[in-house]
Protein backbone atom coordinates (compact mmCIF):
# COMPACT_ATOMS: atom_id res chain seq x y z
CA UNK A 1 0.00 0.00 0.00
CA UNK A 2 1.38 3.47 -1.00
CA UNK A 3 0.34 5.80 1.90
CA UNK A 4 2.52 8.90 0.25
CA UNK A 5 -0.09 12.15 0.83
CA UNK A 6 -1.72 10.01 3.72
CA UNK A 7 -2.33 10.25 6.98
CA UNK A 8 -3.34 7.64 9.64
CA UNK A 9 -4.07 8.44 13.44
CA UNK A 10 -3.34 5.34 15.48
CA UNK A 11 -4.24 4.80 18.99
CA UNK A 12 -1.84 2.68 21.34
CA UNK A 13 0.95 3.92 18.95
CA UNK A 14 3.71 3.54 21.72
CA UNK A 15 4.21 -0.47 21.51
CA UNK A 16 2.71 -3.61 19.95
CA UNK A 17 0.95 -3.66 17.04
CA UNK A 18 0.53 0.32 17.15
CA UNK A 19 3.83 0.97 16.87
CA UNK A 20 4.27 -1.79 13.87
CA UNK A 21 1.67 0.01 12.26
CA UNK A 22 3.17 3.44 12.61
CA UNK A 23 6.12 2.46 11.29
CA UNK A 24 4.96 0.44 8.36
CA UNK A 25 2.84 3.60 7.12
CA UNK A 26 5.33 6.08 7.87
CA UNK A 27 7.69 3.80 5.90
CA UNK A 28 5.45 3.64 3.00
CA UNK A 29 5.99 7.64 2.49
CA UNK A 30 2.74 8.27 4.65
CA UNK A 31 2.64 10.77 7.65
CA UNK A 32 1.36 9.71 11.34
CA UNK A 33 -0.24 10.53 14.23
CA UNK A 34 1.04 8.97 17.26
CA UNK A 35 -1.43 8.69 20.41
CA UNK A 36 -0.88 6.80 23.63
CA UNK A 37 -0.16 8.33 27.10
CA UNK A 38 3.77 7.44 27.10
CA UNK A 39 5.04 10.65 25.86
CA UNK A 40 8.44 9.20 25.77
CA UNK A 41 7.75 5.60 23.95
CA UNK A 42 5.90 7.42 21.52
CA UNK A 43 8.44 9.74 20.37
CA UNK A 44 11.01 6.67 20.51
CA UNK A 45 8.51 5.18 17.92
CA UNK A 46 8.69 8.79 16.54
CA UNK A 47 12.43 8.91 15.83
CA UNK A 48 12.63 4.97 14.79
CA UNK A 49 10.10 5.75 11.70
CA UNK A 50 13.13 7.15 10.20
CA UNK A 51 11.15 10.32 9.24
CA UNK A 52 9.85 11.71 12.92
CA UNK A 53 9.27 15.09 10.74
CA UNK A 54 6.24 13.02 8.92
CA UNK A 55 4.69 12.44 13.10
CA UNK A 56 2.86 13.98 15.34
CA UNK A 57 3.27 12.94 18.46
CA UNK A 58 -0.54 13.65 20.00
CA UNK A 59 -0.30 11.79 23.72
CA UNK A 60 -4.07 11.64 25.57
CA UNK A 61 -5.81 9.23 27.55
CA UNK A 62 -8.44 7.66 25.26
CA UNK A 63 -11.15 7.89 27.91
CA UNK A 64 -11.01 11.76 28.64
CA UNK A 65 -14.07 12.48 26.56
CA UNK A 66 -13.98 15.79 27.11
CA UNK A 67 -10.86 16.44 25.66
CA UNK A 68 -11.34 14.60 22.43
CA UNK A 69 -12.80 18.04 20.46
CA UNK A 70 -9.45 19.25 21.01
CA UNK A 71 -7.14 16.51 20.03
CA UNK A 72 -9.43 16.40 16.89
CA UNK A 73 -8.34 19.65 15.78
CA UNK A 74 -5.43 18.89 16.51
CA UNK A 75 -4.92 15.98 14.47
CA UNK A 76 -6.75 17.14 11.46
CA UNK A 77 -4.90 20.51 11.52
CA UNK A 78 -1.19 18.38 11.51
CA UNK A 79 -1.73 17.78 7.41
CA UNK A 80 -5.27 18.98 6.77
CA UNK A 81 -7.10 15.65 6.84
CA UNK A 82 -7.21 12.45 8.81
CA UNK A 83 -7.13 9.87 5.87
CA UNK A 84 -7.25 6.50 8.76
CA UNK A 85 -8.03 6.72 12.15
CA UNK A 86 -6.53 3.24 13.82
CA UNK A 87 -8.79 2.41 17.33
CA UNK A 88 -5.93 0.01 18.85
CA UNK A 89 -5.89 1.12 22.10
CA UNK A 90 -6.66 -1.34 24.82
CA UNK A 91 -6.44 -3.38 27.92
CA UNK A 92 -7.25 -7.08 28.39
CA UNK A 93 -8.05 -9.32 31.56
CA UNK A 94 -7.13 -12.46 33.30
CA UNK A 95 -9.60 -13.43 35.92
CA UNK A 96 -12.62 -15.67 36.07
CA UNK A 97 -15.77 -13.99 36.31
CA UNK A 98 -17.21 -14.83 39.96
CA UNK A 99 -13.69 -12.89 40.99
CA UNK A 100 -13.70 -10.24 39.05
CA UNK A 101 -14.48 -6.43 40.48
CA UNK A 102 -17.22 -5.09 38.84
CA UNK A 103 -14.82 -1.87 38.23
CA UNK A 104 -13.00 -4.31 36.32
CA UNK A 105 -15.47 -4.66 33.36
CA UNK A 106 -16.39 -1.06 33.68
CA UNK A 107 -12.90 -0.50 32.77
CA UNK A 108 -12.05 -3.02 29.95
CA UNK A 109 -15.83 -1.61 28.99
CA UNK A 110 -14.71 2.04 28.94
CA UNK A 111 -11.18 1.67 27.22
CA UNK A 112 -11.87 -1.29 24.99
CA UNK A 113 -15.60 0.05 23.88
CA UNK A 114 -16.61 3.72 24.64
CA UNK A 115 -12.86 5.05 24.11
CA UNK A 116 -13.10 3.74 20.26
CA UNK A 117 -16.95 4.56 19.78
CA UNK A 118 -15.79 8.23 21.43
CA UNK A 119 -13.19 8.97 18.59
CA UNK A 120 -14.85 7.56 15.59
CA UNK A 121 -17.67 9.63 16.82
CA UNK A 122 -15.89 12.47 17.14
CA UNK A 123 -13.86 11.66 13.80
CA UNK A 124 -17.20 10.71 11.67
CA UNK A 125 -17.94 13.75 10.78
CA UNK A 126 -14.85 15.20 9.03
CA UNK A 127 -14.56 11.58 7.26
CA UNK A 128 -17.99 11.77 5.54
CA UNK A 129 -17.91 15.56 4.73
CA UNK A 130 -15.17 14.76 2.48
CA UNK A 131 -16.48 11.93 1.52
CA UNK A 132 -13.03 9.93 2.18
CA UNK A 133 -11.87 7.93 4.75
CA UNK A 134 -11.01 4.59 6.76
CA UNK A 135 -11.98 3.74 9.96
CA UNK A 136 -9.79 0.38 11.49
CA UNK A 137 -10.84 -0.89 14.84
CA UNK A 138 -8.74 -3.37 16.11
CA UNK A 139 -10.78 -5.99 17.93
CA UNK A 140 -9.80 -9.51 18.52
CA UNK A 141 -10.68 -13.62 18.16
CA UNK A 142 -12.49 -12.79 21.44
CA UNK A 143 -14.74 -10.49 19.89
CA UNK A 144 -16.09 -13.26 17.79
CA UNK A 145 -16.12 -15.97 20.56
CA UNK A 146 -16.05 -16.52 24.13
CA UNK A 147 -12.37 -17.03 25.90
CA UNK A 148 -12.34 -18.14 28.97
CA UNK A 149 -10.68 -15.29 31.97
CA UNK A 150 -11.36 -12.59 29.93
CA UNK A 151 -14.90 -11.75 30.26
CA UNK A 152 -15.09 -8.26 30.23
CA UNK A 153 -12.57 -8.30 27.14
CA UNK A 154 -15.01 -10.06 24.93
CA UNK A 155 -17.73 -8.34 25.68
CA UNK A 156 -16.14 -5.17 25.02
CA UNK A 157 -14.76 -6.73 21.88
CA UNK A 158 -17.37 -8.15 20.41
CA UNK A 159 -19.15 -5.12 21.04
CA UNK A 160 -17.05 -3.22 19.04
CA UNK A 161 -17.58 -5.27 16.19
CA UNK A 162 -21.35 -4.79 16.69
CA UNK A 163 -20.72 -1.00 16.13
CA UNK A 164 -18.07 -1.36 13.35
CA UNK A 165 -20.87 -3.15 11.38
CA UNK A 166 -23.44 -1.23 11.78
CA UNK A 167 -21.70 2.17 10.96
CA UNK A 168 -20.02 0.46 7.69
CA UNK A 169 -23.27 -0.21 6.38
CA UNK A 170 -24.07 3.67 7.56
CA UNK A 171 -21.31 5.21 5.22
CA UNK A 172 -20.38 2.71 2.91
CA UNK A 173 -22.17 4.84 0.49
CA UNK A 174 -20.75 8.16 1.71
CA UNK A 175 -16.99 7.14 1.26
CA UNK A 176 -16.14 5.86 4.32
CA UNK A 177 -14.97 2.19 4.63
CA UNK A 178 -14.68 0.19 8.41
CA UNK A 179 -12.44 -2.74 8.68
CA UNK A 180 -13.00 -5.05 11.81
CA UNK A 181 -9.21 -6.59 12.18
CA UNK A 182 -9.46 -9.87 14.60
CA UNK A 183 -6.30 -11.22 16.20
CA UNK A 184 -5.40 -14.27 17.94
CA UNK A 185 -2.31 -14.18 19.74
CA UNK A 186 0.58 -11.29 18.89
CA UNK A 187 3.85 -10.83 20.76
CA UNK A 188 3.05 -7.78 22.76
CA UNK A 189 2.60 -6.68 25.83
CA UNK A 190 -1.13 -7.34 25.99
CA UNK A 191 -0.85 -10.00 28.84
CA UNK A 192 1.39 -7.68 30.87
CA UNK A 193 -0.47 -5.25 31.25
CA UNK A 194 -3.89 -7.01 31.54
CA UNK A 195 -6.22 -6.82 34.81
CA UNK A 196 -6.38 -8.80 37.41
CA UNK A 197 -9.80 -9.60 39.49
CA UNK A 198 -8.37 -6.89 41.59
CA UNK A 199 -7.93 -4.48 39.24
CA UNK A 200 -4.22 -4.71 39.88
CA UNK A 201 -1.85 -5.10 36.71
CA UNK A 202 -0.93 -9.06 35.56
CA UNK A 203 2.65 -8.48 34.76
CA UNK A 204 3.40 -11.27 33.33
CA UNK A 205 2.97 -12.68 29.85
CA UNK A 206 0.86 -16.09 28.81
CA UNK A 207 2.87 -18.45 26.45
CA UNK A 208 0.65 -18.09 23.99
CA UNK A 209 1.54 -14.50 23.81
CA UNK A 210 4.93 -15.12 23.57
CA UNK A 211 4.90 -17.44 20.84
CA UNK A 212 2.10 -15.20 19.32
CA UNK A 213 2.70 -13.95 15.74
CA UNK A 214 5.07 -11.15 14.85
CA UNK A 215 3.46 -7.20 15.33
CA UNK A 216 5.48 -6.38 12.00
CA UNK A 217 3.45 -8.91 10.44
CA UNK A 218 0.46 -8.17 11.61
CA UNK A 219 0.73 -4.46 11.18
CA UNK A 220 1.38 -5.60 7.17
CA UNK A 221 -1.93 -7.76 6.62
CA UNK A 222 -3.63 -4.98 8.07
CA UNK A 223 -2.07 -2.25 5.85
CA UNK A 224 -2.95 -4.86 2.72
CA UNK A 225 -6.43 -5.12 4.09
CA UNK A 226 -7.27 -1.40 4.23
CA UNK A 227 -5.36 -0.93 0.52
CA UNK A 228 -7.78 -3.55 -0.82
CA UNK A 229 -10.82 -2.47 0.88
CA UNK A 230 -11.48 -5.65 2.97
CA UNK A 231 -14.14 -5.51 5.51
CA UNK A 232 -13.12 -7.79 8.19
CA UNK A 233 -10.44 -9.75 8.82
CA UNK A 234 -8.83 -12.94 11.31
CA UNK A 235 -5.16 -13.06 11.82
CA UNK A 236 -4.40 -15.78 13.79
CA UNK A 237 -2.87 -19.47 13.63
CA UNK A 238 -3.80 -22.77 14.48
CA UNK A 239 -6.94 -23.59 17.18
CA UNK A 240 -7.17 -19.48 17.41
CA UNK A 241 -8.08 -19.14 13.69
CA UNK A 242 -10.16 -22.26 13.68
CA UNK A 243 -12.61 -20.50 16.38
CA UNK A 244 -14.70 -18.02 14.28
CA UNK A 245 -15.04 -20.42 11.82
CA UNK A 246 -16.57 -23.00 14.45
CA UNK A 247 -18.41 -20.23 16.14
CA UNK A 248 -20.17 -19.52 12.34
CA UNK A 249 -20.59 -23.04 11.54
CA UNK A 250 -20.65 -25.11 14.50
CA UNK A 251 -21.18 -23.49 17.52
CA UNK A 252 -21.94 -26.42 19.68
CA UNK A 253 -18.80 -27.84 18.66
CA UNK A 254 -16.95 -24.60 19.95
CA UNK A 255 -18.56 -24.40 23.09
CA UNK A 256 -17.95 -28.01 24.02
CA UNK A 257 -13.83 -27.56 22.68
CA UNK A 258 -13.87 -24.14 25.20
CA UNK A 259 -16.00 -25.97 27.79
CA UNK A 260 -13.43 -28.90 27.10
CA UNK A 261 -10.26 -26.33 28.22
CA UNK A 262 -11.52 -25.22 31.27
CA UNK A 263 -12.27 -28.57 32.15
CA UNK A 264 -9.05 -29.70 31.55
CA UNK A 265 -7.66 -26.33 34.07
CA UNK A 266 -7.19 -23.72 31.62
CA UNK A 267 -7.81 -20.90 34.19
CA UNK A 268 -4.97 -22.36 36.98
CA UNK A 269 -2.44 -22.92 33.68
CA UNK A 270 -3.34 -19.45 33.12
CA UNK A 271 -3.01 -18.24 36.40
CA UNK A 272 0.18 -19.88 37.09
CA UNK A 273 2.05 -18.48 33.87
Amino acid sequence: MSQSHKTAWITGASSGIGEALAKAFVGGGGHAILSGRNVAELQRVADETGAPERCLVLPFDTVDYDGLADKVSKAIAFQGSVDVLVNNAGISQRSPAVDTDLSVYQRIVDVDLLAPIALTQALLSHMVSRRTGHIVMISSVAGKAGIPMRTAYCASKHGLIGYADALRSEVAGQGVKVLVVAPGSVKTNVSRNALNADGSVRGMSDAAIENGIDPHEVASRIWDAVATGKREIVIAEGMEASIPVLRAQDPEKLFDLVEAMVADGYALKISAQ
